[in-house]
């Protein structure tokens, strides 16, 4: 008889199991065995040595959760707001990167982005295992099938998030999971105290309307509005307050009838003559706020905390109309390159000492509620400060949509928001 030479098995299934699918679920493995297959060749008989190896790992199935964590990959990438994903290098007090490191052996490496936008391209051009994405981009990534389906099960701690969270429609569709809650928070009315004095602004009319400040200056050219479509929602929610005899009659500032888009395009056009800059990156605006005479603009917590703490003159507010804010989801690639370690960091996304430090870095509300007491750095009145009794106030960014939520479709669908908000700025 012959004997032909040996045939693996085992890397015809692995070359399979990677065509078909780009991770896999580490399973118990047993010792290769060699086994003798007889068959006849022209007449001929003929043995061949198989090699048959453990056996084969579960395949995970394109953008189906995994049933069990195994060995890290040794990295983690995730694109972030700023201030999100923070190793210590601006203040040693807050570190939530370098202990996960040590614990998992999963590098942290993180992309910051400055607006939703900007998270939704890097997603859609991959690379990337987590975003920390708001409602205004989360539902676009679930829609345009950027996005995996969590299984909680493998987290631990989903059961100890707010209760107002867990199935929030702008990460949960269909009854499944695209993402774990991290954080939330308010857009503010950032000013600069010694250009307002004893008289602190109380209204957003400030940024929309012309007007004296207390210094006996005009706010014309030393405002700033945000540099995102989203923000149409905030011209919104000042006309709802401010505009009645319009007959607009604005109930939910991201389901816009075409009158009321035209409305908060209009106010916007306005705007446009008072504003600097628009801004879009923290970093820069808390430069601009610092060197450039800036008096006052929307913002986020993060930005002034970070000049208070800095010894600058900044104080923020949350005006008498209300305001948006963000409610942000990690969420995972759909061909999320590390997903052992992915998961491992969503776990550890809800570490109540990394919740709690992280609502003190960026004043803001932890998705674990827990978080809000025994923290040195945000103290147990710091979830109060950051308006967790205002939750349900807060006018949560989402994707606007046809659907206007009463049974009517004519509402105006984001992408008329991008190209008329560019239109604004453009001074069109």
């Amino acid at each position: 008889m012959k004997r032909r030479n040996v045939l693996s098995v085992a890397l015809a299934l692995a070359l399979l199991a990677a065509a078909c699918a780009p991770a896999a679920t580490p399973a118990p493995t047993s010792p290769p065995q060699i086994v003798e297959v007889t068959r006849v060749v022209a007449g001929t008989p003929v043995v061949e040595e198989v090699i048959i190896t453990a056996t084969p790992e579960p395949v995970q199935l394109r953008g189906a959760p995994l049933q069990a964590i195994g060995a890290g990959e040794g990295e983690v990438a995730i694109i972030s707001w700023a201030g999100y994903i923070e190793r210590g290098e601006t203040d040693a007090n807050y570190d939530w990167v370098t202990q996960f490191e040590k614990d998992t052996g999963c590098k942290v490496t993180n992309k910051t982005a400055a607006t939703s936008d900007e998270m939704v391209a890097l997603m859609n051009e991959g690379g990337f295992d987590l975003v920390t994405a708001s409602g205004d981009a989360s539902n676009r990534l679930i829609a345009g099938g950027r996005v995996q389906e969590v299984n909680i099960g493998l987290i631990p701690s989903y059961g100890k998030i707010d209760p107002r969270l867990q199935e929030a429609p702008w990460h949960t569709v269909g009854g499944k999971h695209y993402g774990v809650p991290y954080q939330s928070g308010s857009n503010v009315l950032m000013y600069n105290t010694e250009m307002f004095g004893d008289k602190p602004p109380t209204s957003w009319n400030v940024v929309f309307e012309e007007m004296t400040l207390p210094d006996g200056k005009s706010n014309k050219g030393r405002i700033q509005a945000y540099d995102g479509p989203i923000y149409v929602a905030d011209a919104a929610l000042y006309l709802a307050a401010h505009k009645p005899e319009l007959g607009i009659n604005i109930k939910d500032p991201y389901a816009l009838t075409p009158e009321q888009f035209q409305e908060a395009l209009n106010l916007l056009r306005q705007q446009r003559e008072l504003i600097g800059r628009y801004w879009h990156d923290a970093f820069i605006q808390m430069d601009d706020f610092t060197n450039e005479g800036v008096a006052a603009s929307s913002s986020w917590p993060f930005q002034a905390n970070l000049l208070a703490l800095g010894g600058a003159p900044i104080a923020y507010v949350v005006p008498e109309e209300g305001a948006t804010g963000w409610a942000d989801t990690t969420m995972m690639h759909i061909d999320a390159p590390h997903p052992n370690c992915a998961y491992m960091w969503l776990e550890h996304s809800l570490d109540l000492k990394l919740q709690g430090d992280l609502a003190a870095w960026f004043q803001t509300i932890p998705v674990i509620l827990d978080a809000c007491k025994g923290n040195a750095l945000l103290g147990d009145t710091g979830c109060e400060a950051n308006g967790l009794n205002s939750f349900d106030e807060i006018r949560w960014w989402r994707t606007p949509t046809t659907d206007c939520g009463d049974g009517r479709k004519e509402c105006v669908p984001y992408h008329e928001w991008v190209t008329n908000y560019i239109a604004v700025i453009g001074g069109r």
